[in-house]
């Protein structure tokens, strides 16, 4: 099997997506040298092996955790690449799970523990560990309990503000933003599978775009309809239909070309849109909980925004579900709290 020797990259020192920076520290676990003394080929190592089977945006998330999870267990001597992994046992793995439990949230921890067990998984495939220790490092329990997902949804008024200040910009970078937040709202993308967008992935005539290799490698069909089938054939318009990237760079003279987006370009558009439009701060993945959010409130099967999102579990995708707070809200509106506001006088406001 022929990897690239550049899938493990040295702890990125921007901040990453999972906010991992404090994880270090010393660990109460077994002297034992976890630093490779001599670095394996690619196709030898279990973190690239691992890293080399995700989908580019997993990637990048699970390397930070194998990073973080490396620095904790040799106080920063060690990262992905230069941990030695098949040395990882079942204490090491406890300890590291009981830091993540007592730092982070159970949805993050257990996206972390994810990424140890398929690299000691490899591991034991590689045949660098045996079955028994193998067996024994990753059956560690998940981190239980459950918490609120991350970021707000987007009210009516919010994303008809995003879109008017777009339209407000009579350049091709107009255009185009129009385009990319009425996908991510619309289809429901996350700003990794909105950049890989290819002008062929998407057919005018029926609305269908096939996202590739999204989250887990999964493929699927989603739909830009009404607004946002007009949003991109206005960017169309100005970008052409020729082959290539969906959405490109837009440099100052208004000229379209270059490279493909990055997820960090549909960071900075959105935030750039929202100063303009006067709305409060919200990232990429704030429109993608929306529509989610959105459909269900609207009476959307949820077996089929789940499809549409691309969720693996149905349980992710009901995490999103606001018509259980709705219920909620009316039942404690049944109480009464017996309480009068305070009149305030003149002399106090003075």
């Amino acid at each position: 099997m022929a990897l690239q020797a550049t899938v493990i990259e040295a702890p990125e020192r921007r901040r990453s997506v999972m906010r991992m920076t404090v994880l270090g520290g010393d660990l109460d676990v077994p002297n034992q040298p976890l630093v490779l003394a001599v670095q394996p080929p690619s196709d030898r190592h279990p973190a690239a092996v691992y890293l080399a089977r995700l989908a580019p945006g997993s990637r990048r998330t699970m390397r930070t955790a194998l990073n973080a999870m490396a620095a904790m267990l040799t106080s920063g001597a060690a990262d992905a690449q230069t941990l030695d992994w098949s040395a990882v046992r079942y204490q090491h793995a406890q300890a590291v799970r009981s830091r993540l439990a007592e730092r982070y949230r159970p949805a993050t921890a257990n996206k972390v523990l994810s990424a140890l067990r398929g690299v000691l998984r490899e591991a034991w495939r590689l045949g660098l560990v045996s079955s028994d220790d193998y067996r024994r490092a990753a059956d560690i329990e998940a981190v239980k309990g459950e918490s609120i997902p991350p970021g707000r949804a987007l009210s009516a008024g919010e994303l008809k503000s995003l879109l008017a200040a777009c339209r407000a910009d009579e350049t091709a970078a107009g255009a185009r933003d129009a385009a990319l937040i009425a996908l991510l709202y619309g289809a429901g993308l996350r700003r990794s599978e909105a950049v890989a967008l290819d002008v062929s992935d998407y057919d005018v005539t029926s609305g269908m775009l096939v996202v590739r290799h999204g989250k887990g490698n999964r493929d699927r069909v989603v739909y830009a309809t009404n607004g946002a089938a007009d949003a991109l054939a206005d960017w169309l318009g100005v970008r052409s239909e020729e082959a290539g990237p969906l959405f490109l760079p837009v440099n100052k003279g208004g000229v379209v070309g270059g490279h493909r987006l990055t997820g960090q370009a549909v960071l900075y558009i959105l935030r750039r849109r929202a100063l303009q439009g006067g709305v409060t701060r919200l990232t990429p993945h704030d429109l993608r909980r929306t529509f989610i959010s959105d459909l269900l409130d609207l009476g959307a099967d949820i077996s089929t925004v789940q499809r549409l999102a691309g969720h693996a579990q149905v349980s992710t995708t009901a995490r999103y579900d606001r018509r259980g707070e709705v219920t909620k809200r009316r039942a404690s509106e049944l109480l009464h709290v017996p309480y009068v506001r305070r009149e305030i006088s003149g002399d106090q406001d003075r």
